[in-house]
C-alpha cells in the first residue's frame, strides 16, 4: 500500500482513508464496529465534520477510550466547521473535541468555504483558526470547497496546509491542474467524492486512478461492512491501472461528460419540496446502480413532484458545479416516464 504525505503537514498515511459522513446513518454499535475494524485493518486517517450529525460522537466512542489512550499520535482525525463567526467557531471546536474524546484535532478545516478566508478580511475567521493553532487545539489548518475558483485561490494563498475538493476519474482538466498546483505549492490534497456520488461503481477502478497521484488522499465514504471490506482488501492487493480500467474510464467520461448532478445536496432545500439531488440524476442512478427501489411508489411520487419545478433559479445559484438544474430535472423526469412505460430499458 502506497504511503502518501499530505503536503507540508508532514502527515504520512496509507493512500486509503475513511470518510465518516455515512456512519451518521448507522446505529452506534454498527458505526463503532466499522471504525475499529478500519483502524485494525490499516486505515489511519478519518475525516468527519461537525455538520455530520453524530459522526464525531461515533469516532469518539470507537477510539476515545481505547485507541487514543495509547495510539493517538498514529491516528489522524480531520474535522470541519461550517460557521464563520469566531465565537461560534470556538463553540463548535469545543463540541468536536468533546464528542471525539480528544484534546486536539490533526486537521481543522473550513467546511464548504464560500471564499478564501484571509487575515485582515474583516471576518476574523482565519485569525480564529490561527488562535486555535497557537493554543494547541488544532495542528494544521485546512479548507474544503466545492467551487473550483475558491479552491484555486486557497491553494495559491499559501494560507492552508490542506485542501479537500471533489476528485475522481470523472474530473476534468481543471481539477487535474488543481492537483498539480497542490503538489507544486506543497498543499495536501484530500479527495472527497472519489466515487462521484455513487456513479462510479467499480472500486478497483476508483482506487487505481487515485494510486496514480503521489500526493492525493481519497476518503472513501463508508457505511456498510461490505464497503469497508473492499477498501481493506486494497492493503494486500492494491488494484493497479490496466488497459481494461482505462477503457472503462474513457467510456464513463464520454457518457457522463461534465454536466451531471453529483448528488451533493447543496442545492437543497427546494421551495417545492423536490429532492433535487436525487431527481436530477435519476436516469444515471437507474442505469449505473440498477435497483427496483428507484422505481418504487415513493420515487414515482417524488419524480412527479419534480414536474412542479418553478424554474425559480434558487438551485442554480447554489450549485457548486454551476449546472442548469431545472433543465436536468426536466430531462430526468422525461426519461423516468419512458422507463416506467417500458419505452426505454435500464
Amino acid at each position: 500500500m502506497k504511503q502518501i504525505t499530505l503536503g507540508r503537514t508532514g502527515i504520512t498515511v496509507p493512500q486509503n482513508a475513511f470518510g465518516a459522513l455515512p456512519v451518521q446513518r448507522d446505529d452506534m454499535e454498527t458505526a463503532v464496529k466499522l471504525l475499529r475494524r478500519a483502524w485494525e485493518g490499516g486505515m489511519t486517517f478519518f475525516d468527519t465534520a461537525r455538520a455530520y450529525s453524530d459522526s464525531e460522537e461515533k469516532i469518539g466512542a470507537a477510539f476515545g477510550d481505547s485507541v487514543f489512550r495509547t495510539e493517538r499520535e498514529r491516528i489522524f482525525i480531520a474535522t470541519k466547521t461550517g460557521v464563520t463567526k469566531p465565537d461560534e467557531m470556538k463553540r463548535q471546536l469545543e463540541t468536536s473535541l468533546t464528542n471525539m474524546k480528544t484534546d486536539y484535532v490533526d486537521i481543522y478545516q473550513l467546511h464548504c468555504a464560500a471564499q478564501c478566508y484571509r487575515p485582515g478580511d474583516g471576518t476574523g475567521v482565519y485569525e480564529q483558526m490561527e488562535d486555535f493553532y497557537r493554543q494547541g487545539l488544532i495542528r494544521h489548518i485546512g479548507i474544503t470547497a466545492h467551487k473550483i475558483g475558491v479552491a484555486e485561490e486557497a491553494v495559491a494563498s499559501g494560507l492552508y496546509e490542506t485542501l479537500q475538493f471533489p476528485f475522481s476519474y470523472l474530473s476534468g482538466q481543471r481539477e487535474l491542474a488543481l492537483v498539480e498546483s497542490c503538489r507544486r505549492e506543497n498543499v495536501g490534497f484530500i479527495a472527497m467524492k472519489a466515487l462521484a456520488g455513487g456513479l462510479i461503481t467499480r472500486f478497483e477502478a476508483a482506487f487505481a486512478f487515485m494510486a496514480q497521484f503521489d500526493g492525493v488522499l481519497p476518503i472513501w465514504g463508508i457505511q456498510r461492512e461490505e464497503e469497508l471490506s473492499q477498501w481493506l482488501s486494497c492493503f494486500d492487493n492494491p488494484p493497479a491501472m490496466t488497459e481494461e480500467i482505462r477503457a472503462m474510464i474513457r467510456a464513463d467520461k464520454e457518457e457522463l461528460g461534465a454536466d451531471f448532478c453529483r448528488g451533493c445536496g447543496y442545492c437543497m432545500p427546494c421551495p417545492q419540496g423536490i429532492v433535487i439531488n436525487q431527481c436530477a440524476r435519476m436516469s444515471l442512478m437507474l442505469r449505473r446502480a440498477p435497483s427496483k427501489a428507484w422505481l418504487s411508489d415513493y420515487w414515482q411520487e417524488e419524480m412527479k413532484r419534480a414536474e412542479t419545478c418553478l424554474h425559480c433559479g434558487a438551485c442554480v445559484k447554489k450549485c457548486p458545479y454551476e449546472l442548469d438544474t431545472p433543465a436536468l430535472l426536466e430531462k430526468n423526469v422525461e426519461d423516468y416516464k419512458k422507463v416506467l412505460s417500458g419505452e426505454r430499458s435500464v
